[in-house]
């Protein structure tokens, strides 16, 4: 292996200064302060604190993704380390890419410093408990497009729909799996190289949405046995896993997945076999010996995505490659339903510059609320884009002063201030309760419900992302038989299942 290969093996290091932000900064606590955190690309790893995602080194142009791991060791006290896998060197302009799309996520600007330094000066509880950054995404159409997943439905299927995206963001990338699909359809491949296939391609099953009247419905999920249910689900699936795995090796002596790519062919050509491990991946050379980062970023991917089932994982589909595609295909693909449309028509008017994400981004580098009416106005202007999810964009914005009100908001105001709130009256009883705070409602409401998330199922930061699903309302009411809140159990934590945020 050359050097060129090593280096690209082992990522390039880049490091962000934290500037001001250092004597306060908590990546734990920035990372894992919204319910954004738990939806697909982003991947939290508890033991090492370590954020993973693929970004795009331009997401203004090119759509090529390199897995990012975020860390801040202890070591490195001023600066955090982002290391950049699935290349041996990156340019001044793609580091700065790389580096602007972090600070986006973290809040690391000027700006956002001195709002939190001034929420926490009025609030000195969530100052004590670090809270004040809202973890949100790389790009403002990454978040408008979640914020739109976040309405009208279950936390679970927010989970899968966001999960599905990436997954479809892959295959539009490197159609591998698709051509295969089609191979064994056609019977050109072996049963044994149809059963490893299985294993790129994304399933994502549908979550069938109900219905619900508020305050009606009563809790029918156990957390013992709901954890139990999904342990006894994971060993059957490695337990077929490791017979299928027998089965292909005992028919052809070793896994070799026959794909029609010809930079696959040439990849397996030159391993000696198939092994899902960093090195033996990213070898991969171009005509003049060195790698070849063509098809690296989708071998980076299937190595860096340990926790999606057993599915490979892409990045969040920009607005181009969401564009051109046909609304049904997405709505039976990612179980959009109805906002598959919304999606495909706010990603064809932001191509066409009908939507300007610069210049929305550029205008709440000062924010007051004349701002703030023009931006909710031409937020409202688009299909699908009603006072929640305009609320909850302009939040990601950095407007903290419009609490997003939803049915969470009336659970969490009966159940923590005993107030009984409706549709009609929610968004003033919230102002009476946090307008205190003022210009950081928004914040004071969130500090106070995701320390209520904590109080019932402990460090959501400790939490395994198989748990996010079952952070719910129906898990939050308190028992008949029993009035102290539950918290998970350390082994919940780390491998069990919990049901979603209703943010």
């Amino acid at each position: 292996m050359s050097w060129e290969e090593k280096a690209a093996a082992a990522g390039v290091l880049v490091e962000l200064p934290l500037g001001d932000a250092a004597s306060n900064f908590s990546l734990e606590k920035a990372v894992c302060s919204h319910g954004l955190f738990m939806m697909a690309p982003n991947r939290w790893d508890p033991h090492s604190k370590t954020l993973r995602r693929p970004l795009r080194l331009n997401p203004d142009g090119d759509e090529t993704s390199l897995m990012v791991h975020i860390s801040h060791p202890t070591h490195s006290a001023d600066a955090l380390h982002l290391r950049v896998f699935g290349t041996h060197a990156l340019s001044p302009q793609q580091q700065q890419s790389l580096l602007s799309q972090v600070r986006r996520m973290l809040r690391l600007s000027e700006a956002e410093n001195r709002r939190m330094n001034e929420f926490h000066e009025l609030h000195k509880e969530a100052k004590g408990r670090g809270f004040g950054r809202v973890f949100r995404s790389p790009t403002l159409f990454e978040d408008m497009v979640k914020c739109i997943l976040l309405c009208n439905c279950q936390w679970s299927r927010t989970l899968s729909m966001a999960q599905a995206l990436c997954e479809l963001q892959l295959e539009l990338q490197h159609p591998l799996s698709s051509a295969a699909n089609a191979m064994a359809e056609n019977g050109t491949i072996s049963s044994c190289q149809t059963t490893e296939m299985k294993h790129f391609v994304p399933k994502t099953p549908a979550v069938k949405e109900s219905k619900r009247r508020l305050g009606v419905r009563k809790c029918s999920i156990n957390l013992e046995s709901g954890y139990a249910d999904i342990l006894a689900v994971e060993a059957a699936e490695r337990k077929t896993s490791s017979a299928e795995i027998s089965e292909c090796s005992q028919e052809t002596g070793k896994l070799t997945p026959t794909f029609t790519s010809p930079d696959v062919k040439d990849f397996l050509q030159k391993s000696d076999s198939w092994q899902t491990s960093t090195s033996d991946l990213l070898p991969l050379e171009g005509p003049e010996g060195k790698p070849d980062s063509s098809f690296v970023p989708v071998l980076q991917t299937l190595v860096e995505t340990e926790g999606y089932a057993g599915t490979a994982i892409g990045n969040f589909p920009s607005p181009r490659e969401l564009a051109g595609l046909d609304v049904k295909f997405l709505a039976r693909r990612c179980s959009l339903g109805y906002r598959a449309a919304r999606v495909i028509n706010l990603a064809q008017q932001v191509i066409e510059g009908r939507i300007p994400l610069t210049e929305l981004e550029y205008a709440c580098d000062t924010l007051n609320l004349s701002k703030y009416d023009k931006l909710a106005e031409k937020l409202r202007a688009i299909d699908g884009f009603g006072p929640f999810t305009c609320a909850n964009v302009l939040m990601c914005m950095g407007f903290y002063h419009v609490v997003p009100t939803d049915s969470e908001t009336i659970r969490h105001l009966k159940q923590v201030h005993a107030k009984s709130s409706t549709i009609q009256t929610v968004q003033g009883d919230v102002e009476k309760i946090y307008g205190k705070y003022a210009p950081f409602q928004f914040l004071a409401y969130w500090s106070e419900i995701w320390h209520f998330y904590e109080e019932w199922f402990g460090n959501l930061s400790e939490m395994h992302h198989s748990s996010y699903k079952l952070i719910t309302a129906a898990n939050m009411r308190p028992k008949t038989n029993r009035s102290k809140r539950m918290k998970l159990s350390p082994k919940d934590m780390n491998d069990g299942c919990t049901k979603g945020i209703e943010a």
